[in-house]
């Protein structure tokens, strides 16, 4: 028989999936509980103030900043790519 995970583990599964900035499949993995399972936890306790204010200002951010360095990667690497054609017609 299989032991039943305590309420603290369930809350704090579910603020490390709402703030870690892992996908659920990721914290479900890393978490060694099913997807699921994780989905059903955080339908349960999302509401019940298991993320505080402050982390979720941090995903929050930290969500933005994922998007905006990605955003700076592509254009980083589209300017590579013309730097390269440029340098190439003038020869």
């Amino acid at each position: 028989m299989a032991l039943r995970p305590s309420e603290e583990f369930k809350r704090d599964a579910v603020r490390i999936a709402l703030t870690s900035g892992l996908t659920r499949r990721q914290a479900s993995s890393d978490l060694g509980v099913g997807m699921s399972t994780l989905c059903k936890w955080i339908r349960t306790y999302r509401d019940a103030d298991v993320v505080s204010k402050e982390d979720q200002e941090l995903a929050k951010e930290n969500e933005r900043l994922r998007r905006e360095n990605r955003l700076l990667r592509e254009e980083r690497e589209l300017l590579k790519k013309a730097t390269i054609f440029f340098a190439d017609q003038s020869k």
